[in-house]
């Protein structure tokens, strides 16, 4: 089992007439001047950390929410690469002037991993819901505790390998193409307000491409593959007593 250790000061109050005092440290007895700190050592155990990758409409999100509903939230949080987007302003525009939303590139990938890593070192994070093409005003601010367990939710989190190096499981869901496009077309409609043409031109001109090169090579090195062609049951099953069994012997 993995630590990290963190070392903080712990204030002593002294009486008025003493100037030194003989104390006990990590260090054993010493002797100091007043006013001075005592170090001690705050114990925590590094989450462990999961990566869930799969295309777009694949049912992560889904996913995850049953998954959350089994932990309470010292078990378990979760981070979204979907909130890490740049701006509008900023996406790469393709040939015919539409948003490329489905490269790695479009991604603020070092915020990303900055937020990561303060949960790994057991601190809060305060981030922004991107919320793509519904109006910004509406956008909630997510808080994001630490906890035992770290998931990792998005199309690059293997193809990042800063974050790919941080993760101890590696999970990938799998559907067929079809499939992902039906369950692509109600949820952009429906959830992110585009036209119907336009959720399948972006399908066959960014998503499939960009799910080919970034995302499908990564399949075969995942340590778990779950089939969600109709629902993800008994993967999910799987998961929740791996993650239980991992928070019971910490």
């Amino acid at each position: 089992m993995r630590w990290v250790s963190l070392l903080r000061p712990a204030p002593i109050e002294l009486p008025q007439d003493r100037k030194v005092a003989r104390v006990n440290s990590c260090s054993g007895a010493i002797k100091v001047a007043y006013p001075f700190f005592i170090p001690y050592i705050l114990m925590f155990k590094k989450p462990y950390i999961v990566g869930i990758a799969g295309g777009s409409a694949s049912g992560k999100t889904s996913f995850i929410s049953e998954l959350k509903q089994t932990f309470n939230t010292k078990e378990i949080t979760v981070v979204s690469q979907d909130n890490y987007y740049f701006p509008k302003e900023k996406q790469l525009i393709d040939e015919n002037g539409k948003i490329n939303f489905d490269l790695p590139g479009s991604i603020d990938r070092a915020s990303f991993h900055k937020d990561i890593l303060a949960l790994i070192d057991n601190k809060s994070i305060k981030i922004t819901e991107y919320t793509f093409n519904v109006s910004p005003e509406n956008a909630k601010s997510i808080n994001i505790e630490p906890a035992s367990i770290l998931i990792l939710e998005g199309l690059f989190v293997f193809h990042y390998q800063e974050i790919r190096d941080l993760i101890d499981l590696r999970i990938y869901i799998d559907v067929r193409d079809s499939i992902k496009l039906e369950r692509r077309i109600k949820r952009d409609i429906k959830e992110r307000g585009y036209p119907e043409d336009d959720v399948k031109y972006q399908w066959e001109n960014h998503v499939m491409p960009s799910y080919k090169k970034y995302l499908r090579p990564y399949r075969d090195d995942a340590h778990v593959i779950i089939t969600n062609n109709h629902h993800y049951t008994k993967g999910l099953e799987v998961l929740v007593d791996h993650l239980r069994g991992k928070i019971n012997r910490q």
